[in-house]
């Protein structure tokens, strides 16, 4: 096996080009990736992970009708202007705060929706010679320090190549990509093999990829290669798997908890995670909540709205 490579991290590739078919209608026009969590798009917690983990550039994978997310990451003058007249401070922070510099975010059109794999093969030419991290943009995970900081700690320790695990029942393994393992330290355990969506009950272990990695650039070359697999897509973690007995790979069991807003109930679920966490109307939220659970009847429910 080659030594650990612990080439400086400066890019993270988002691949915002899937069409969003779990969450039909709401996705029919509106990119899922900015389906609102509250209230801010989920891709902007996805984006805030990462610059906060110390990237430099963030690389958004695009498709047809994906421009409403590079116009979030982008000044809306007419709003703004109309926001700083009335002097609406609080509305125009919101508006306009969460703008990286220029040049800090840019996008590459994946012409043909071939997989995860093909979506990451398609930032070889912007994502430098270095290691770049890729986070899946509908997958948001709240912890109390952000999984791809965490994940740069392991990467700083072992160089290579590291993911984001999670465990998962054994009996619904078979949805996931899982990892094989071998030595453990802790939440960090060396990985010695990788499946995408195993048969049922041939699972290697219970530890779930969850849409955070830190790869090497010797992925694009795997990548350009590689036959689509599971579901007739490229997959990425099939690239992988081919480089591992080549380059050290580690996962990270995160401390944390994901949700999949590209599912609807997972879409749910953090909505009410993170309403009942927000500053303003986490209270009312709450109680909103404990009236709905005690009774749903109808005249219950007009009472609450």
């Amino acid at each position: 096996m080659a030594k650990p490579d612990k080439r400086p991290i400066t890019a993270a590739i988002l691949p915002v080009a899937g069409l969003g078919t779990r969450v039909l209608p709401a996705t029919k026009a509106i990119p899922k990736e900015m389906l609102p969590v509250v209230d801010k798009p989920v891709v902007q917690f996805v984006v805030e992970e990462a610059l906060a983990a110390g990237i430099e550039r963030i690389i958004l994978i695009t498709g047809r009708g994906k421009g409403a997310i590079e116009d979030h990451f982008d000044h809306m003058f007419e709003l703004e202007t109309s926001l700083r007249a009335r002097s609406k401070d609080a509305a125009l922070a919101a508006a306009a705060d969460f703008v990286p510099e220029p040049g800090r975010v840019i996008s590459v059109r994946q012409q043909s929706p071939l997989g995860l794999g093909h979506a990451v093969w398609c930032a070889r030419h912007a994502a430098g010679d270095g290691a770049v991290a890729v986070l899946l943009p509908d997958v948001i995970i709240r912890a109390p320090r952000g999984c791809l900081s965490q994940m740069i700690d392991v990467y700083d320790r072992h160089g290579g190549n590291v993911v984001a695990l999670e465990e998962v029942p054994w009996e619904v393994a078979f949805r996931y990509g899982i990892v094989d393992v071998g030595t453990r330290d802790g939440r960090t355990v060396e990985v010695t093999g990788m499946v995408e969506k195993p048969k049922p009950g041939e699972a290697p272990s219970n530890l779930s990829l969850v849409g955070r990695y830190i790869l090497q650039p010797e992925i694009f070359a795997a990548l350009e290669t590689q036959k689509p697999g599971a579901g007739g897509e490229i997959q990425l973690t099939d690239a992988m798997a081919s480089l591992l007995g080549t380059q050290p790979f580690h996962g990270l069991i995160y401390d944390g908890r994901q949700f999949d807003c590209g599912d609807k109930a997972g879409y749910v679920e953090a909505n009410v995670a993170y309403g009942l966490d927000h500053p303003e109307i986490g209270d009312d939220v709450r109680r909103r909540l404990e009236l709905l659970l005690a009774d749903t009847g109808p005249t219950r429910a007009r009472s609450v709205a």
